[in-house]
This record gives structure tokens, sequence and C-alpha cells, in this order.
């Protein structure tokens, strides 16, 4: 004879969460699912955080970094990392070691050494350098930085003009991540209207714009990137320079969104709400917006979001060969240009620090671009 379950058994509490969490999915937006499944991710989600703080340091560069991009320290030339010591004799005193310049023995090549008998305490929401964040607000006041202004503080050490490679990555930040994204938008107009066009319309216009898309595609990018750059007057602002830079990235990147994009208009024009939307008179323009593209938004925002690395890449391989932004524009490709010397890289090692900073850059938008992907299909397992 079979047992009921009373109400209050542990049975009955696991079938009701079951319930409950049924209900709680299939209530649910797609937005809600997407998340769900994307905090799942485990590398997604630290990616995410991570690209915060870089978008952050972009936003805030001025206050976070302890130098200026053009402030000079003649005395401290090719000066090598220094770093972070929290106690001296016993007590809390943040501090790095100073320098001291050396000549070798045999070769009678000069070179830094670090100074222990020199302490040079360091600290948060110091004086520093003056500047206006965001172009507005005038301050001196730095997250952090030495005690006194003369004292050498160079955790990521110095170029070749002795200037301080870690501002100088904090500050190249605000270029480099947002150059991805001006080209993304760009990216996302054009490709959504000509793919979109594409696979809705058909016929002459499909095939005009798939022909012109292969023609794209099939040119080499360097050759056409070299072509595109020489035509950028040299006289032009640097502002003018990088919104330029944009444009060619944009208009090398829109042609895999326009194909994607056509893939899903082609197979979404024969359903049944289209249709149905067709025959109720519905627009072009009301037709694509509000019926085809919300259906994969979250497909478009994944390509995208895998698309912005490869534009920071782009830009840093303009820069790098002297094609892209120049100085005194501070990215992080225009700071690499210091390391096409390899008597550079073989004395100045620190000088690759930028490289790092694309690095994990581009790691985290994989992650994060990877997950958003995963999270696009939520009811996947």
């Amino acid at each position: 004879m079979a047992t009921l379950t009373q109400p209050g058994t542990p049975r009955a509490v696991k079938r009701s969460g079951a319930t409950t969490e049924s209900l709680r999915i299939e209530v649910a937006s797609q937005w809600q699912l997407m998340w769900w499944k994307f905090r799942k991710h485990r590398l997604a989600m630290p990616s995410a955080i991570v690209l915060l703080l870089l978008y952050l340091s972009a936003v805030f560069c001025e206050f976070l970094a302890p130098w200026a991009t053009t402030t000079t320290n003649k005395d401290y030339v090719a000066a090598p990392p220094q770093a972070i010591h929290l106690f001296h004799e016993g007590r809390f005193v943040p501090h790095v070691y100073g320098y001291k310049l050396e000549r070798h023995p045999e070769s009678f090549k000069r070179y830094w050494s670090i100074d222990k008998e020199v302490i040079v305490p360091f600290g948060l929401f110091v004086r520093g350098d003056a500047y206006k964040l965001w172009g507005l607000f005038p301050g001196e006041i730095h997250l952090f930085g030495p005690r006194t202004r003369d004292e050498p503080f160079f955790l990521l050490g110095t170029g070749t003009l002795g200037r301080d490679i870690l501002s100088r990555i904090i500050y190249g930040s605000r270029v480099s991540l947002t150059v991805g994204l001006v080209g993304i938008v760009i990216t996302f107009f054009i490709g959504i209207l000509l793919g979109g066009a594409s696979g809705l319309m058909g016929g002459w216009v499909d095939t005009v714009i798939q022909r012109g898309i292969e023609v794209i595609m099939s040119i080499p990018h360097i050759p056409l990137w070299l072509a595109l750059a020489a035509v950028v007057p040299l006289d032009w602002t640097p502002l003018q320079v990088y919104f330029m830079i944009s444009v060619i990235l944009a208009l090398l990147n829109w042609t895999g969104l326009a194909r994607v994009v056509r893939g899903k208009f082609l197979a979404l024009r024969e359903e049944e709400y289209v249709l149905a939307a067709q025959m109720d008179g519905v627009g072009w323009m009301r037709l694509v917006t509000r019926h085809m593209l919300p259906s994969f938004y979250s497909h478009i925002i994944a390509s995208l979001t895998l698309a912005i690395p490869g534009m920071i890449l782009a830009e840093t391989a303009l820069s790098f060969l002297g094609l892209g932004l120049r100085p005194p524009i501070v990215s992080w490709g225009v700071m690499l240009q210091e390391t096409q010397h390899v008597v550079a890289i073989a004395d100045r090692p620190w000088v690759l620090f930028p490289a790092s900073a694309i690095f994990i850059t581009v790691l985290a938008f994989n992650f994060f671009g990877d997950g958003l992907r995963d999270a696009a299909d939520p009811y996947s397992t």
C-alpha cells in the first residue's frame, strides 16, 4: 500500500522547491535567463569584473595615474620597476627603494640598481601633477603616489624619455579601450542595415550586397590599412585621427556581422509571426526593429563583444607600425613603438608592459564573450 507523504516531510519540501524553481524559470524573461546562466560561467564573471575595472581606470585615468603623461624625469631615464614594500624597521610604512646609477666593471656600461638605503614612502590621495578630469574639472589629487614629488616612484619603470610607464598605460587605456567601442557602433549600424536588407529583401539587393562583402573580405588588410592611413592628413588633430582610425576599423569589420544578420533574416522571414506582421501592413523598419531583431539580440551582443578585442588588436597593430595613432596621443599601440628595436627590449624589457595590458584585456573580452554566447541560449544544458 502506497505511503502518503505529509506536507511537512523533506520529500514534499524538495518537490515544492523544484516546483517553485520551475515556475521561476517559466515566468522569467529572456534577459533574466541569460543573466542566471551567465553567472554560472566560471571565467566570464571574473572577466566581467576585470573589464569593469579596466573601463573605470579609463574613465578616471587622470586621478588614478601617479604622473601625467608628459612628465619627464630626466634624472631617471630608463629606470627599472620598483617593488612595493609595506614594512620598514618593524613599522607599517608603504615605500619603495630609490635608485643609484652604477657602471659595469668590464663593459663600463651604465645601469640602474636599487638603493635600499633610500626609502621613498608613498600613500593614498596625495598631491601630484595638476590635471583636468575629463578636460573639465581641475585637480591635483592622485589615488596613490610619492609623498614628495621629486622622489622617484615608478612601479613599472620609465621609458627612454624618463616618463612613467604605469601612468602612460593607465592613460592609454582610455584610447585603446574606447576605439573598439566607437568602431563597434559603426560596425553595428552598417552590419545590421546591410545584412538585414540583404536577408529580408533578397533578389538583386542580396546579390549586390553579398558580392560587395566578398570583395571587401578578399582584400588583404595590411595593404588596405596602408592605403587608408596614407590619406589621413598630417595636420589633423589627435581627435580627428582617432575617429578616422575608428572608421577604418569599422569599415573592415562589418562584413562578418552582416553575414550573420543575413542568415538570421533568411530564416526568420518565413516564420509565422513575421508573415502575420507583413500581412498586417507593418512597415519594413518596424518589422526589422520590433519583430525580427529582438529574437536574436543576444547573439548579436555576443558577436560584437567578441569583435571588440579584434579592433583593439587592429588599433595596436596600426599604431605600432606608425600608420594609426601618433604621439602625443597615448595608446598601448603607440607605447609599443618603443619596442621596435631589439636593443631596447634587451636593455629595458619593462617597455613590454603595455603588451601585457593588451593581453589581459583581449583575454578578458574573449572569456566574457564566451560567457555571453553560452548565456544566449539559456535553455541549453
